[in-house]
């Protein structure tokens, strides 16, 4: 059942009973072209119903995969990316058009991640049981990024994946800043200014975290593998 708009029919103003996103079943859906994006906010300030779930399925499946990598726990990714659209909407007469809607959401979605991940650290939620909802609800090229590279025996198969089960268990061990970064720019692709839009950075500072970064990967990936990698 979809996303429906805050005060909408049988809803509260606030949202507390949206029904959940089918996020797994729903069609990927892309982010809408820039000239549409003038149109559609105008429609979502007047409230419009249609067109806060044309936004929810246009965006919808890519804020749930970032705000998935970036918190590592499904439920609670799951909580996190609805209210993600629960703040776009009421926020949506703050837009100016100085940034891409999709960038605008992204800020919002990295921003909401920020605050419920220090909750969860105060909380010491685990994550370790999470780590295959990641590895198969969010595939590493999901979105974006680079697909892994294909095997088809059955012995490289259960390597690869063993690899990548790696690589997203030490994603989710980086410095969060720097692995907001990585994630915008390696797995989303995002460009350096988008990302330095969407975190508040400048744009010498965003290259700097991402290099810090993919050095930070390699070094757990190597010591999860117990060898050096190219």
């Amino acid at each position: 059942m979809p996303l429906r708009a805050p005060g909408s029919s049988g809803q509260s103003a606030h949202g507390e009973h949206f029904a959940r996103p089918a996020w797994d079943g729903a069609p990927c859906g892309g982010v809408l072209p820039d000239d549409t994006d003038a149109r559609l906010v105008e429609r979502l300030v007047a409230r419009d119903e249609r067109a806060f779930t044309t936004l929810v399925r246009a965006y919808e499946r890519r804020v749930f995969a970032l705000v998935l990598r970036m918190i590592g726990n499904r439920a609670e990714a799951e909580d996190l990316a609805q209210e993600v659209f629960v703040q776009v909407f009421k926020a949506i007469g703050s837009f100016r058009g100085e940034s891409k809607l999709s960038t605008w959401i992204y800020r919002i979605a990295i921003n909401l991640c920020k605050n419920r991940s220090k909750y969860l650290r105060v909380r010491h939620s685990g994550q370790e049981e999470q780590i295959d909802a990641l590895q198969d609800h969010v595939p590493m090229g999901d979105a974006g990024g680079a697909p892994m590279t294909r095997v088809e025996r059955p012995d490289e198969m259960a390597a690869g994946k063993q690899v990548e089960r790696i690589v997203k268990e030490a994603i989710l061990e980086l410095e969060p800043s720097f692995r907001e970064c990585l994630v915008l720019r390696d797995l989303e692709d995002l460009s350096y200014e988008e990302i330095g839009v969407i975190t508040g950075l400048p744009e010498g500072t965003v290259k700097s975290r991402i290099h810090r970064a993919r050095a930070q990967l390699k070094e757990l990936v190597e010591s999860a593998l117990g060898e050096k990698i190219a």
